[in-house]
Formats: structure tokens, C-alpha cells, sequence
């Protein structure tokens, strides 16, 4: 019988994409990831990193983080490994670790974090344990899952743990001999191997890969490029995250995924599918994975209109999205126009107006008084670039941002 593992990552939960908080999809999404655990008859869950999307998350992040883990364990029946990514504190991460592992949760936030042995009554078992690795023991398995865990570590951190003195010149060299040590003390084929971590990975000469917007970059120049050459070849799957698009990165004669993230985060990845892995392993045997598809959260559309009334038809018929807006006019966008699409949708996160300017002479000198107040130098310039007067309320706005601004000074 083959060991099931759910692979998932980056739910950097408690982001928002600029105003609008995502947090009422993240648990839609997060009980379909739940869902799909429990259906699959998963005996094991990994989460690939990016816990949060910052160091000091709201509240209501930190309660559905535990609440949503603490399902996945299946009452310490399932182990659930989660690995702090470079949009989480790690010492979060590892702060719960003592209550955390009798429910069946192993956090890793640190690179020198490590899993103690421990037995889970009428769960499963750790048996051997060491900084960066554990084995795990299942009661209706007669092999071991063999895990070597790297959470993300900042130069700071990869300098402690590795002894990193030159960062791009070692960087690979010291993750390889860390992870085939492990590997060679640990990884026999009598078990199941697995790597998991965070990282920025490319198969070596391969193309390289977008990182997300709003992303912390992993990637500096090609400093921190971690190539999949350095897995060991023990390894059957090595479950990544950080890049949100699902993609096998190849390199490596086991699969090396990242899964993506559970919702699209930024208009980036607008019609990018969202999934979960599965995969089915048995020992010293090629790996066997299929990915899911999931289906909750709001759409991020990007779309461009030149007729508000098409805008706003548009958005009436595609309630349950989030969009970014490029408005097309040969003049400026009325206070009315836009009070008319943002009254006949919920979800707008950007409208951005495009004038155009095509009857406007370039080749014509414009001559500008500079000795009038600064309400006629606006409408000076308000004229030279849209070829008409201001109107009353773009003026009386303008006064309005005027008069703040004295008030502060």
C-alpha cells in the first residue's frame, strides 16, 4: 500500500490585495484543501512554507492557521509538516512546537529547528530525528516517511546554520552537502524520502522563473538561485514553495513541484489554476503525483473598457470577481462615471484611466504664466494636457487637497 501526501504552499494567510482582505476566501479555500485531505484518504499533509504573509499577521490569520492545521492532523491520525517560507517569522513558527506536535502538527520555522522523537497515542510516531530531518512512523505502514525539512533562512541565518561565508559562491555547494549527508545517514531504500523547503529552485541552464508580484524576492541577481542539480538522488519528490504558479521544475530525476499558492494573490497571475498536489509513494519505486484543481475564491480579471456603460454591464454580470480596471478616453473620467461602476461592484481593486492624446500637438510651444496663483497654473496645465477646463468638482478637489496641505505645513 502506497503512503499518500498532500502537497500545499504559500497561503500567506491574512494578505490582502490592496484594500480588500482576502480572508473570508482564504477559509473557503482552506476548508477545500480539508476537504480534499479527508476524500483522498491523505496520510500525510505537507505545507511548503509562506504560512503568513507577514512577520506579525492579524489575529484572525493566526486563529484560522491552527484551526485549519489542527483538522488536516485528523485528531494526530495525519501528520502535518509546516515550514516557515521568507513571509514568516520563524520564531512564530516554531513558538507552538511543544502543544503544537501532540496534536499532530510539526512546525518547522528555523533551519536548526528540530522534530524531537515523540509517540502521539492511537496516531503515529517519530522515530529518528536529527537538525533538518525526521522519520516518521505510521501504524498501517510497515515503511518509514524519511523528511528533510529546509524552511527559508535569510543569509543571516544560512551564515548559522551552514557556515556560509561567501553566500554566492557556497550557497549551493552547502546546501548539497547538507541534504546528501542526510540523505546518505538517513534516506536508505527501505523507506519513503521526501524533501521539503522553501526556496528559489531552477533546473540548472533552464529558463528563469517569474517570482509573484508583491513577492519578497528570493532571487538577487542569480545569488540565491538554488539549482535542483543539488538534490540528492534519494529524494522521490521534493515539495517547494514560494513561486505561485504549479509547475514541475525538472532537473532532477524525481518530480520537483511547486504546488502554487490556494488563491491568486496578485493580478499577476490572473487565470493561473490553483491547485493542491497528491502524491502516492512507495519505497525505492517513482514517485506517482496528480494535481487538483481548486475552485474557491474570487477571479482576478484584468479588463479593458472604453465605454462606461460597457464597464458597468460587464461588471453586473460578473459579480463574484476582483478586477483591475484600464478605462480608454479621449478626455477625463466624470466623478459620476466613476461613482457608476464602483456602485455596481464590490470587488474593484484598481480602475486606471488611460487618456488619450492624440490630437494634442507636441510640435506647439505652450507658454505658461508664471506669475499667476497656483489654482490658474492647475488649470494651465489641466488644458495643455486634456485640451479642456477643469470642471467644478475636479477644481473644488483640488482646493480641497490645497488647503490640507497649508494646514499641515
Amino acid at each position: 500500500m502506497s503512503v499518500r501526501i498532500l502537497h500545499t504552499a504559500d497561503w500567506h494567510l491574512g494578505k490582502r490585495l490592496d484594500h480588500f482582505s482576502r480572508l473570508e476566501e482564504q477559509k473557503e479555500v482552506l476548508n477545500e484543501i480539508c476537504q480534499i485531505a479527508d476524500e483522498q484518504n491523505v496520510d500525510v499533509v505537507v505545507v511548503a512554507g509562506d504560512l503568513f504573509d507577514t512577520f506579525n499577521p492579524p489575529v484572525e490569520a493566526i486563529d484560522l492557521l491552527y484551526k485549519t492545521l489542527k483538522r488536516l492532523t485528523n485528531n494526530g491520525k495525519r501528520p502535518v509538516i509546516a515550514i516557515a517560507g521568507n513571509h514568516d517569522s520563524p520564531d512564530r513558527i516554531d513558538a507552538p512546537n511543544p502543544l503544537a506536535r501532540e496534536c499532530g502538527i510539526l512546525f518547522v520555522g528555523n533551519p536548526d529547528s528540530m522534530i524531537s522523537k515523540m509517540v502521539i497515542e492511537n496516531g503515529f510516531e517519530i522515530t529518528k530525528s536529527e537538525t533538518g530531518f525526521f522519520e516518521i512512523k505510521l501504524p498501517h505502514f510497515d515503511f518509514p516517511i524519511r523528511i528533510i525539512a529546509t524552511p527559508y533562512a535569510n543569509e543571516l541565518r544560512l551564515k548559522t546554520y551552514l557556515g556560509a561565508e561567501n553566500k554566492e559562491e557556497q550557497l549551493n555547494q552547502l546546501l548539497e552537502n547538507s541534504w546528501k549527508t542526510l540523505a546518505d545517514t538517513y534516506c536508505d531504500d527501505k523507506g519513503v524520502n521526501v524533501l521539503t523547503t522553501h526556496l528559489y529552485m531552477l533546473k540548472r541552464g533552464g529558463e528563469i522563473l517569474e517570482e509573484p508580484d508583491g513577492e519578497k524576492p528570493l532571487r538577487i541577481g542569480n545569488a540565491d538561485i538554488v539549482y535542483t542539480d543539488c538534490i540528492p538522488k534519494q529524494i522521490q519528490y521534493t515539495a517547494l514553495g514560494h513561486l505561485h504558479r504549479f509547475q514541475n521544475i525538472g532537473g532532477h530525476p524525481s518530480p520537483v513541484v511547486y504546488s502554487s499558492s490556494p488563491l491568486s494573490y496578485s493580478f499577476s497571475e490572473a487565470g493561473q489554476l490553483k491547485k493542491v498536489v497528491i502524491l502516492d509513494l512507495d519505497p525505492n519505486e517513482a514517485v506517482r503525483f496528480t494535481d487538483i484543481q481548486l475552485h474557491s475564491g474570487r477571479v482576478l480579471h484584468r479588463k479593458r473598457f472604453d465605454s462606461i456603460d460597457d464597464t458597468v454591464a460587464w461588471l453586473l454580470e460578473n459579480p463574484y470577481c476582483l478586477v483591475e480596471i484600464t478605462l480608454l478616453s479621449d478626455t477625463f473620467i466624470a466623478n459620476q462615471d466613476l461613482k457608476r461602476i464602483h456602485e455596481s461592484h464590490d470587488g474593484i481593486i484598481h480602475i486606471i484611466p488611460v487618456i488619450s492624446n492624440d490630437n494634442l500637438d507636441t510640435n506647439q510651444g505652450v507658454k505658461v504664466n508664471l506669475d499667476q496663483d497656483i489654482k490658474g497654473l492647475f488649470n494651465d496645465f489641466f488644458v495643455s494636457k486634456y485640451k479642456q477646463e477643469p470642471n467644478e468638482e475636479l477644481i473644488d478637489l483640488f482646493q480641497e487637497i490645497i488647503g490640507t496641505q497649508v494646514e499641515n505645513e
